[in-house]
């Protein structure tokens, strides 16, 4: 005979967004931690990363969530959203990025939702612009800025 106990737990489940994109020819970066995804937070990650940017025309590659179409979505005018085929995550560099962080996360507990954004902070701290390159740069991307770049 098997004996289960009985009991009620409460699962806490707190979570927060890590907004990010890389430049991967030089590892150049910018990132920010939202609460949530959703139109509201792209925009303003939008917002800001224009603004700190705002001499450049900036490709941001993102994927086919609907806080990426919005209607309600402005784009800024030095930021041109270029989608990504569906289901094809692997040609986005900042998957890799992700992978890495994720990498030095999976294991570890942490009491508070700030200790695990204390982490994540540390983390991308330590991460040089030579290491994002490295770990971003596919080969196809560096060929296709390269031949852009020529134009």
């Amino acid at each position: 005979m098997v004996l289960n106990p009985l009991g009620n737990c409460l699962w806490l489940f707190k979570a927060f967004w890590l907004y990010g994109a890389v430049e991967p020819a030089t590892g150049e970066s910018f990132f920010l931690q939202l609460n949530h995804v959703d139109t509201e937070c792209y925009q303003r990650f939008l917002d800001e990363f224009s603004r700190a940017y705002p001499d450049s025309l900036n490709v941001i590659q993102v994927d086919n969530g609907r806080f990426h179409k919005s209607k309600n979505l402005l784009v800024p005018e030095n930021v041109i959203l270029l989608f990504q085929p569906p289901y094809c995550p692997e040609l986005n560099p900042i998957e890799r990025l992700w992978e890495h962080l994720k990498a030095d996360l999976k294991w570890a507990s942490f009491q508070t939702l700030a200790q695990l954004q204390t982490k994540v902070d540390q983390l991308l701290a330590q991460l040089t612009p030579q290491m994002i390159a490295s770990i971003t740069g596919y080969s196809f991307i560096l060929d296709a800025i390269s031949a852009l770049n020529s134009i």
